[in-house]
């Protein structure tokens, strides 16, 4: 009782009229405040590292929420810095150089209209490196700007039109009902191979402009995500464990890490609750 009304009344006002201890009181709420404090770290650690250590005090709160529990971002912060619980995206990210330009005449179509409202009506996509062994290898990603799930991936020993074909090779989907396909000039997105795929499939070609990264923002923004919380700091053993670790990967990324741009949804469930309304 007293604990429940300690907003309207003082507790050695409460205490003096129960005629309670004050001592047994404040004994018995720092033992309770104890035991929630210990729930609630070991909730964070659990949330944390079940998250593959990539979610931030803002992300904590969400999935918090989510099981009834109302705490504030730095509550979280200090048992974060207590539980030495520190996001990858501390960690600063070294930038591929660019590879040569495709000189292509194809124009902007998607002149930057991230936010799509149907379902497979815009494919974004761009390539990173990653370690397997001493040698680098790609990965390749394509990524539905409607709930920005990655729809398709590949990864492979060359930087080359082959990787983003197999991409498309991936996708479950049905390709007819792709209508646009944005990436920016990278040599490896024009080639004969990717040309003929699109045109059997009649999906259009939409090109960045020269030197204009933010033309391809959703795609940049992706592998930001995937360097920080896949590729950072690994170095991988044959190709076929980087197949097997980042199919794991793209699983989780499309239907359980939460997403700031989709109201803190997954993909997946970003389409499910846009089907339902």
């Amino acid at each position: 009782m007293i604990r429940n009304n300690r907003h309207k009344y003082s507790v050695s006002a409460m205490c003096d009229v129960l005629q309670f201890p004050r001592s047994t009181y404040y004994y018995e709420a720092k033992i309770r405040d104890d035991q929630e404090e210990e729930e609630l770290t070991e909730l964070i650690i659990d949330i944390f590292k079940k998250n593959r250590s990539v979610y931030g005090q803002r992300k904590i709160k969400r999935e918090l929420y989510k099981v009834g529990w109302q705490v504030s971002r730095r509550r979280i912060g200090r048992i974060m810095k207590e539980q030495g619980l520190v996001s990858k995206y501390t960690i600063a990210q070294f930038k591929p150089k660019k590879t040569t330009v495709n000189e292509s005449e194809i124009g902007n179509t998607l002149n930057r209209e991230f936010n799509q409202d149907e379902e497979l009506k815009v494919i974004v996509s761009d390539l990173t490196y990653v370690r397997v062994q001493q040698k680098w290898h790609y990965i390749c990603v394509l990524v539905d700007l409607y709930n920005r799930e990655i729809i398709g991936h590949s990864a492979g020993p060359h930087k080359d039109a082959v990787l983003v074909q197999r991409s498309f090779a991936t996708v479950k989907y049905n390709l007819n009902h792709l209508q646009l396909f944005h990436t920016d000039r990278g040599s490896e997105f024009k080639n004969k191979l990717i040309d003929e795929a699109l045109e059997t499939f009649g999906i259009e070609r939409s090109l960045s402009e020269k030197g204009t990264p933010y033309d391809n923002a959703v795609a940049e923004a992706t592998f930001k995500m995937i360097k920080t919380e896949f590729v950072s700091g690994r170095v991988f053993s044959s190709q076929q464990e980087l197949d097997l670790e980042l199919f794991d990967y793209v699983n989780w990324f499309n239907n359980i890490r939460i997403h700031g741009s989709l109201d803190y949804l997954s993909p997946n469930e970003y389409k499910r609750k846009r089907q339902a309304e």
